[in-house]
């Protein structure tokens, strides 16, 4: 029988476990993450609890190890989900890898799966409330290159129109809008198909990397107050909303972004006014 598989990047993260938990019981797993060893401790992670995961090295701004990733899944069966939590946040890297990771590396993924795909694929890249606060400072120049990802020289094109963009929070606030915007554009595309391609906004979550974050940035106490619910999100959160969007139950959801933040989004945008 043809095996339903579901790829997940970043799969050694918190996000990334919890989205392989709660896909397990209806798809085979392949993990994709740069760091190997800490994908060989994901695989383990999940073995001990009954749940077999394949592995795949990969750094999704590289086209060739993406090329790789999709080659390898569909060794392994037909494309059900590619689910897409790798990234990096404002204190993990400098402005410009940031861009390379979180947007460029976004399309290339698309990009090399989008032919894998058929009826009823789906596609789920994890964007950011950080991108729909972004939006509201983005001129239509910027935005015209955000559209076009894959374009030489793209981050020195837009620190040219947009210098705050090369810095790492600019840089993560304004890749993640990309990426909602990369789920919009590429809907017709998958839906030739019969696919389906959204992306998903966290609010501030309650991982390693939210916990550096919220450590390191002072604003980041200002947001979770910001909350109606006054508390960080939960990685099982993101995945039991990132299950339902790979299921039939949202077979009708595609182009669009859901915003899972607990209110903190529209709640900070009625703050600025």
């Amino acid at each position: 029988m043809t095996q339903s598989v579901a790829v997940i990047t970043g799969g050694a993260g918190a996000m990334g476990v919890a989205c392989a938990r709660s896909l397990a019981p209806t798809h085979r797993l392949l993990l994709a993450e740069v760091d190997q060893a800490r994908l060989g401790s994901a695989r383990d992670a999940l073995a001990r609890d009954g749940i077999e995961a394949a592995g795949q090295p990969c750094d999704v701004a590289d086209a060739g190890q993406v090329q790789a990733l999709a080659d390898r899944a569909a060794s392994m069966g037909e494309l059900a989900a590619l689910v897409h939590t790798a990234g990096l946040s404002p204190t993990m890297a400098a402005g410009p890898r940031i861009w390379q990771v979180n947007l460029v590396g976004t399309a290339l993924l698309v990009e090399a799966f989008r032919p894998r795909a058929s009826e009823g694929s789906v596609a789920v890249l994890i964007a950011s409330q950080a991108g729909h606060l972004a939006r509201r400072g983005v001129s239509v120049d910027v935005e015209a290159l955000l559209d076009d990802p894959l374009t030489p020289e793209l981050v020195e094109r837009i620190g040219a129109l947009e210098p705050g963009f090369l810095e790492s929070a600019g840089a993560y606030a304004g890749s993640k809008y990309g990426v909602i915007r990369l789920a919009e554009r590429e809907a017709g595309h998958w839906g030739e198909v019969g696919a389906r391609i959204v992306s998903l906004s966290p609010g501030i979550i309650d991982t390693g990397m939210g916990r550096q974050e919220y450590a390191q940035q002072p604003m980041m106490g200002a947001m979770v107050e910001a909350t109606p619910l006054r508390r960080m999100g939960r990685d099982e959160e993101i995945a039991s909303v990132v299950a339902f969007l790979c299921s039939e139950a949202a077979s009708f959801v595609t182009g669009t972004d859901l915003l899972v933040d607990g209110g903190s989004t529209q709640a900070v945008l009625r703050g600025l006014g």
